[in-house]
C-alpha cells in the first residue's frame, strides 16, 4: 500500500436535513483529528438532541482507521452508509453524525439506507474541502559549524521551520513532508558526514 502523503479533509462544520415519510434525518460533518474529538463531539449532540430516536455516525482519520454505529437502525442501513459518505469525497479526519427523528413509518432497508446516504453527503456538500499536506516534527542536533550548510539544504525542501535551539550544540527544529523526509534526511546525514542526532516525533501533523 503507498503511503499518504496528503489528505482531503475539511475545515468548516456543514449541516442539512433530510425528510422522508415523516422521519427527519438531521446530518452534520465535523472536522477532528482523534476518536477522543469524536466522542466529544457526540456526547454533545446526544445532550442537545436527546429526543431523538437514533444517533448514527460515521468517523475516518489519517491513519486510514474508521468506526461508525448503527444506534439501533438495521444493520447496514445507517453508520455503514455514512462511512461511505465520506469515501466518495475520499475524506480523513472527518465525524459526520446523522440524528433521526421516527415520524411512524418505516422506510425499508433501501430507502433506509439512501436517506441517511443522502444527508450524510448533503452535510459534506455544504463544507469546504481542502487538501493538506501530512508533515513531521524532525529536530536534528549537530555542530554549528553545519548549521549554515543545513539550513540552505532544509531551504531547498521546502520545510517549516519550528523552535531552533543553540547551546552546547545547535538544534534545527523543522517539519518537512513525509514523502520528501528520508530523501532530505539522507541528505543531512551526508553534509554533516554522520555527526548529527536525529529525533523524527511519531505523530503526523496536517499542515
Amino acid at each position: 500500500m503507498n503511503k499518504i502523503t496528503e489528505i482531503k479533509t475539511i475545515v468548516n462544520e456543514g449541516e442539512s436535513i433530510l425528510k422522508e415519510k415523516g422521519s427527519s434525518f438531521y446530518a452534520f460533518a465535523f472536522s477532528v483529528i482523534s476518536l477522543k474529538d469524536g466522542t466529544e463531539i457526540m456526547s454533545g449532540i446526544r445532550k442537545k438532541y436527546y429526543d431523538a430516536s437514533h444517533f448514527c455516525y460515521a468517523l475516518k482519520l489519517i491513519d486510514e482507521s474508521a468506526k461508525y454505529d448503527d444506534d439501533g437502525e438495521p444493520n447496514g442501513t445507517a453508520g455503514i452508509r455514512i462511512l461511505r459518505a465520506i469515501e466518495h469525497f475520499e475524506l480523513y479526519n472527518i465525524l459526520v453524525v446523522v440524528i433521526r427523528y421516527f415520524g411512524g413509518t418505516k422506510l425499508g432497508i433501501g430507502h433506509l439506507g439512501k436517506a441517511y446516504y443522502m444527508a450524510s453527503i448533503n452535510a459534506i456538500k455544504s463544507t469546504e474541502i481542502i487538501i493538506k499536506n501530512i508533515y513531521k516534527n524532525v529536530f536534528v542536533s549537530l555542530s554549528y559549524t553545519d548549521v549554515n550548510i543545513i539550513k540552505n539544504i532544509l531551504l531547498k525542501y521546502y520545510v517549516k521551520f519550528g523552535k531552533s535551539k543553540f547551546e552546547t550544540n545547535a538544534e534545527i527544529n523543522f517539519f518537512c513532508k513525509v514523502d520528501l523526509l528520508d530523501e532530505l534526511l539522507n541528505k543531512v546525514k551526508d553534509a554533516t558526514k554522520g555527526n548529527c542526532t536525529i529525533i523524527i516525533e511519531p505523530k503526523e501533523l496536517l499542515l
